[in-house]
């Protein structure tokens, strides 16, 4: 007949990578160009506006969350990069709830968030955090949350991971993947 398939337990892939890190890799590379752009140039906003619709296509594609903060800083509907002063304006208005309106100056696209002291994001719950039991046994090496830098933060996950110490050294949990300017 046929091969038979491997089962795997896991959604990880080979030697216990996070899946699409590349591709969270290159969306971080793009927002920060994006950055950079408008930086060095302000008036080069066609530039920035590719980058950022590049990223959101690319995020769309591969199926991929961004981080709230990287979504707010992008224009719905033209996708230029929005800097208050240059591409912007944000104002803070109380009318019915507190809430900041960021609108584009490219298209006029007005965007509404709530400011309220005890409001919180979905990245900011404890339920936003995935956790993965490594395949084996322990290498020794650090289990600590992996943000998009590729670093481990031993700290938050002694705190966020619940059990012995056993279970903290077998089991890695990694916090949702940011995208950091």
């Amino acid at each position: 007949m046929g091969k038979k398939k491997k089962k795997s337990g896991t959604t990880r892939g080979p030697a216990g990578q996070i899946p699409g890190k590349d591709n969270f890799q290159r969306m971080n590379f793009l927002y920060q160009a994006a950055h950079t752009v408008m930086s060095s140039n302000p008036q080069n906003v066609q530039l920035a506006r590719y980058y950022t619709s590049t990223l959101k296509r690319m995020a769309k594609n591969c199926v991929l969350r961004l981080d709230p903060n990287v979504k707010r800083s992008m224009c719905k509907r033209c996708h230029s990069l929005l800097i208050p002063g240059v591409t912007a304006t944000v104002r803070i208005r109380t009318k019915r709830e507190k809430h900041v309106v960021v609108t584009c100056l490219e298209c006029r696209m007005v965007s509404r968030y709530l400011a309220r002291k005890d409001y919180q994001l979905w990245t900011e719950l404890p339920t936003s955090l995935l956790s993965y039991r490594q395949p084996g046994t322990d290498t020794g090496k650090n289990n600590g949350p992996v943000t998009a830098t590729g670093t481990n933060d031993s700290a938050s996950a002694s705190s966020t991971v619940g059990g012995n110490a056993d279970q903290q050294k077998q089991s890695c949990k990694y916090e949702r993947l940011l995208l950091h300017p």
